[in-house]
């Protein structure tokens, strides 16, 4: 079974089922079966042909869904793109992944139009100078020629940033991503009934992998929230029904802050509250339980290079393991937690995550050093530093990568330690993450200036504007007069986070 084969097979078993829902409209599977072969042949018609890669840059929108299935169908690779990134982010992913076609939502063309890697552009909604709209040629779409595809031919290309600040493409095969959905679906129990709401960003790793794949696997209805914003995210749930939602946990906490009348919304179809991307402490899983008037929350820990597939923490240990990430590898996954290369740790002790899935991918694009590196007998190193209780609950203590989780979106300090750099005034700059109640950690720049320099937080802030995603800018920047170095000259980011400034 491959993602072609299963849109295939849904277009004809699930044939009059809503599987789409976004805006009041629905599309039946067959619809979306239909509108993939029409983007097939529009693509080929462009010369797409088997491998090419195919970017799309969107909001949770069906266009992207139809591009997405269009391109795998033509037996492209899909190269999905964070839409909050900056054109020059944009560019070296098109670039690195050699990328033939890049579809991108109407509302993201003050991006596009400043991109400059050879690619063929093409809007995906709305019409933009220079561009065809995709929305137009699956009206008149010429006639698509079947391509075979196999299992273990490559379906995605999922960038995600190492510790040398240069984003790295995971290979996942189709059998990757239909695994990481099977995965998704056993994980809280999914059935073809489910309403999925997908209002996180359907390009990220776990909300297309895990949840839109696990909904597309079982034909489960999928219900599109263009972008998140506390009050379109409660009326999904009521006016949808839906009855599964993926979020970041912030996206729970931000409804019982700005919307006055949360109360008033009627959430009871919700069965399964997913959260991923840091950990609750156990009197916000109190709070959130009692506001949503449901016990029903889980926790999933992964990474994008493991499909994503990890673990979870299940409703009834919320509140009393609040904190971890629980104690067994997810169905198809398998972990350890190892003090050195050749012993694993045991209760009371801290050790790296070791990971092996079903759903892991092939390797990083055209890295295979980097590659080699991330694996040792075959089993994916996280960087992931995690404490294993008493009970054998694992607690993530630090990360071996230099990374921050704001949001439930990841940020590498190197590559905002690089942009920072190129600021003509800026001597030296690290960044470290510094805890958060709600967003997990905020982004803090420490930033010694060049002598006589009068730099501003403003300043860099503006500066870094057209270089970052806004959730890579700092939140703080903390002027200083030197960094810490070891004798080597290594920045002891340690000390830093020990300031808590």
């Amino acid at each position: 079974m491959n993602l072609v084969q299963m849109l295939e097979r849904n277009g004809r078993k699930f044939a009059p089922k809503d599987c789409l829902r976004h805006a009041g409209h629905g599309w039946t599977f067959a619809q979306v079966a239909a509108q993939a072969r029409a983007a097939a042949g529009v693509l080929q018609a462009w010369g797409v042909v088997k491998g090419d890669r195919v970017a799309i840059m969107s909001q949770n929108t069906p266009g992207f869904v139809f591009a997405f299935y269009g391109a795998l169908s033509a037996g492209a690779v899909v190269v999905p793109i964070n839409h909050k990134l900056m054109a020059p982010e944009v560019d070296y992913i098109l670039g690195h992944s050699r990328t033939k076609v890049f579809f991108f939502d109407g509302s993201l063309a003050p991006v596009a139009d400043k991109i400059s890697a050879p690619v063929k552009k093409a809007c995906l909604d709305s019409a933009v100078e220079g561009c065809q709209r995709l929305e137009d040629l699956l009206d008149s779409a010429p006639a698509f020629t079947p391509v075979q595809v196999g299992d273990d031919d490559p379906a995605e290309i999922l960038y995600t940033s190492g510790t040398t600040g240069k984003p790295k493409g995971c290979l996942h095969s189709h059998r990757n991503v239909i695994m990481a959905g099977i995965t998704g679906a056993l994980a809280v129990k999914m059935d073809q009934n489910d309403r999925l709401l997908m209002a996180m960003p359907i390009w990220h790793s776990s909300p297309l992998n895990n949840w839109f794949m696990a909904a597309q696997y079982l034909g489960a209805a999928t219900i599109l929230v263009r972008e998140y914003h506390p009050l379109h995210f409660l009326q999904a749930v009521q006016d949808e029904k839906c009855t599964v939602y993926f979020g970041a946990p912030i996206s729970y906490l931000m409804p019982l802050q700005m919307i006055p009348n949360f109360a008033d919304f009627d959430l009871s179809s919700m069965r399964a509250w997913i959260y991923g991307g840091g950990p609750i402490a156990a009197d916000t899983a109190r709070r959130l339980a009692e506001a949503y008037r449901s016990d029903n929350f889980y926790q999933v820990y992964g990474m994008t290079e493991a499909g994503p597939t990890g673990t979870t923490l299940l409703p009834e240990e919320q509140v009393a393991k609040a904190g971890s990430i629980g104690k067994t590898a997810l169905p198809g996954a398998e972990l350890m937690v190892m003090k050195d290369e050749t012993h694993p740790a045991g209760p009371g002790e801290a050790g790296e995550i070791w990971l092996k899935a079903d759903s892991m991918m092939q390797g990083y694009l055209d890295d295979p050093a980097g590659t080699a590196a991330a694996f040792a007998d075959g089993w994916y190193r996280t960087g992931d530093v995690a404490r294993i209780d008493d009970d054998g609950y694992l607690f993530i203590v630090d990360r071996t990568k230099d990374m921050i989780v704001t949001g439930g979106e990841n940020v590498y300090s190197k590559e905002v330690e690089d942009a920072l750099s190129a600021h003509p005034q800026v001597v030296e700059a690290a960044v470290v993450g510094r805890p958060h109640p709600e967003w997990g950690e905020t982004v803090v720049a420490y930033v010694v200036a060049a002598k006589d320099a009068a730099l501003a937080a403003e300043t860099l802030k503006t500066f870094l504007a057209d270089r970052l995603a806004k959730y890579k800018i700092p939140r703080d920047f903390v002027l200083v007069d030197a960094l810490p170095h070891t004798p080597t000259g290594k920045i002891m980011k340690f000390k830093l986070r020990e300031e808590r400034v």
